[in-house]
């Protein structure tokens, strides 16, 4: 047998985390509709100005359920629907990678607001697309609100993460990949 070495147990502990969140990784179309539709109106209710938000908003990507789980290595997935004037037109996944001094399980909710037509139309014919320096995120708190102003859409993508459940401590490396999805 052979004899386990801290960075080999850290390895085994990290791949199971990972296999954990990422376990069921494909949802029918009726349950991510289901997921969508809620996940948008916790939204609303619970991130003042995000309705005003998505009204000014040419499409609007929501992820409801994502599921992370780190440990040293890290990764995140879930599945959601780009929805344009209010109709569901595509179908995405999220899924990302991490490596640093990092440790814990999460579960979130994420909406991606595209401002312009040219970030939507970019979004819908990249093979695989990533959040850049283009795109301002914003974790609102409890209580928390989105100053909705005429200079809050000077960015053409904005992300907000909400609905967190479980806690990540560290810090890490991280990229996020959008892929359409066929549901």
């Amino acid at each position: 047998m052979k004899n386990w070495t801290r960075r080999g147990a850290l390895m085994g502990v990290a791949a199971a985390s990972l296999g954990a969140c990422v376990n069921r990784v494909a949802s029918t179309r009726s349950e991510i509709d289901a997921r969508v539709d809620r996940a948008l109106a916790e939204l609303f209710q619970a991130v003042p100005g995000s309705q005003a938000l998505s009204e000014q908003a040419k499409g609007i990507l929501i992820m409801p359920r994502i599921n992370e789980a780190s440990l040293v290595y890290g990764a995140a997935y879930g599945e959601g629907a780009l929805m344009i004037g209010g109709a569901k037109v595509d179908y995405y996944s999220m899924a990302s990678a991490s490596f640093g001094l990092q440790a814990g399980a999460q579960r979130y909710k994420h909406a991606l607001f595209f401002m312009t037509q040219n970030a939507l139309a970019d979004f819908r014919v990249a093979d695989g697309w990533e959040v850049g320096v283009d795109a301002e995120y914003a974790i609102p708190q409890r209580g928390g609100a989105i100053t909705v102003t005429s200079g809050i859409f000077n960015k053409p993508v904005y992300a907000l993460i909400y609905g967190q459940r479980g806690l990540i401590a560290g810090a890490s490396v991280e990229g996020n990949k959008y892929s359409r999805i066929v549901r």
